[in-house]
């Protein structure tokens, strides 16, 4: 009993730090109920908090509204979305803060509908989504994959479902959808849990996310996980998924840094990183991990396909006026290597390398002068060499914004969602489970 006690307490604490660093205090809150009071599992609600749930036994979460469908037995666990059709899942008037969402059925082990069928929330009447994303990247796992995993705003339990546990306030209205864009019929197998309030705090952002694929990246430009948003806000941070491409088989894809651009930064960032499984907390490569703010739940070298997230839950990244992120496209091979490589048409770019006496021997801004070192030439070195490569990546980035809709682009097309993934990706890795 005492182990039980001790790991729910250590659980309220864990909900109290997420929901309180989710909502930066920008002034004081006029509403004693704020976001942060509902991890305090021992205090008695306002009246006015009331809790709710939308699911397919209840649709408009309304009270006493549950179960009606087959007299009080289960009758209506699920909808069925036929191909091109878009089912409303969540149609909620007055202020709230969605707490969860779970999500199962068809999607959960189909990897095409991970990808083909959409998930679009509006906030307050908005006509442009906040959130414009493929069902599977948005729960937390890209590329079209599944795998087991628990962090700290998303889950699959056993690689067949979905979990978030992120506050998502609003003050006049939430809209969720569901589009089918497969070419099979979508089972739906759902539930979204959320408050009735009379106000949110006045300091309380809205929730959004970012999708975008780039299906070769330049060499030599970084790959933008978002682009700059304009307002007060906190990035979340992002899951970013890459498919190597097979000129580059047997190198190293990942020194590239993590750039974070805020309030005016232009050329150079404010914030940055050494190395992209630096930024996702660990070193020397990338195997499979997971942990509650950043891992790697693919990780195959052989293919060169990698599936990974870092969330900035505990280490918060404010904005003020705008923010942007990138993420180098950046490899490592020797000077052997990267011959082979450009014999096959491969793009590389050297940038770094180690000399033989373990010395730094140039730098990048010797790729500006007028005779750059060639890997053709005698004296350069068979070392490690850091190089700019070209590569598909993808990544869903979250964001708070204060204000209810961004200026991104909109989803990319089902085409661009879906090249390549039979042939490079499933074909390649079975499901990790």
């Amino acid at each position: 009993m005492g182990k039980i006690l001790g790991y729910s307490f250590g659980l309220v604490l864990i909900v109290a730090t997420i929901l309180n660093s989710c909502v930066p205090e920008t002034k004081p809150s006029e509403n004693k109920w704020t976001v942060s009071s509902i991890g305090e599992l021992f205090k008695a609600p306002p009246q006015s908090v009331k809790s709710r749930w939308v699911s397919p036994e209840n649709p408009t979460g309304e009270k006493g509204k549950g179960g009606l469908t087959n007299r009080g037995a289960k009758g209506n666990a699920f909808f069925i979305i036929p191909p091109g059709e878009k089912k409303i899942i969540f149609n909620i008037k007055g202020a709230g803060i969605i707490n969860r969402m779970w999500l199962s059925g068809t999607i959960g082990v189909n990897g095409l509908q991970r990808r083909a069928v959409r998930i679009d929330m509006y906030w307050d009447g908005a006509k442009k989504p906040a959130v414009s994303a493929p069902v599977g990247d948005f729960f937390g796992i890209g590329l079209g994959m599944i795998a087991k995993y628990d962090n700290a705003l998303f889950s699959s339990p056993e690689a067949r479902s979905f979990n978030f546990t992120i506050p998502m306030p609003y003050r006049k209205s939430a809209l969720i959808t569901l589009t089918n864009e497969a070419a099979e019929e979508a089972w739906v197998w759902y539930d979204i849990n959320y408050l009735e309030v009379d106000k949110v705090p006045d300091d309380a952002m809205y929730f959004h996310a970012y999708w975008n694929r780039n299906l070769k990246t330049t060499p030599g430009e970084d790959y933008v996980i978002l682009p700059k948003v304009e307002g007060i806000g906190r990035y979340l941070g992002a899951n970013i998924g890459v498919i190597g491409d097979s000129h580059y088989r047997g190198t190293w894809f990942g020194e590239g840094e993590a750039k974070i651009f805020l309030d005016g930064d232009k050329e150079h960032p404010s914030l940055v990183g050494t190395g992209t499984e630096d930024y996702i907390g660990s070193g020397w490569g990338q195997g499979e991990y997971a942990s509650r703010s950043y891992g790697s739940l693919v990780s195959d070298r052989d293919s060169d396909i990698y599936a990974f997230y870092r969330y900035h839950i505990s280490d918060p990244v404010y904005f003020h006026e705008d923010c942007k992120v990138t993420l180098q496209q950046m490899g490592s091979a020797d000077k052997n290597q990267l011959l082979k490589i450009k014999a096959k048409g491969g793009a590389v770019i050297p940038v770094w390398l180690l000399g033989k006496d373990g010395k730094k021997t140039f730098q990048r801004g010797l790729l500006d002068e007028a005779n750059p070192p060639k890997l053709e030439n005698a004296d350069f070195p068979v070392t490690s060499t850091n190089y700019y490569r070209s590569d598909d990546v993808s990544a869903t980035a979250y964001f708070y914004l204060n204000q209810p809709e961004n200026k991104l682009p909109e989803l990319p097309s089902l085409n661009i969602r879906l090249k390549d993934l039979e042939r490079r990706v499933f074909k390649v890795i079975r499901v990790k489970k």
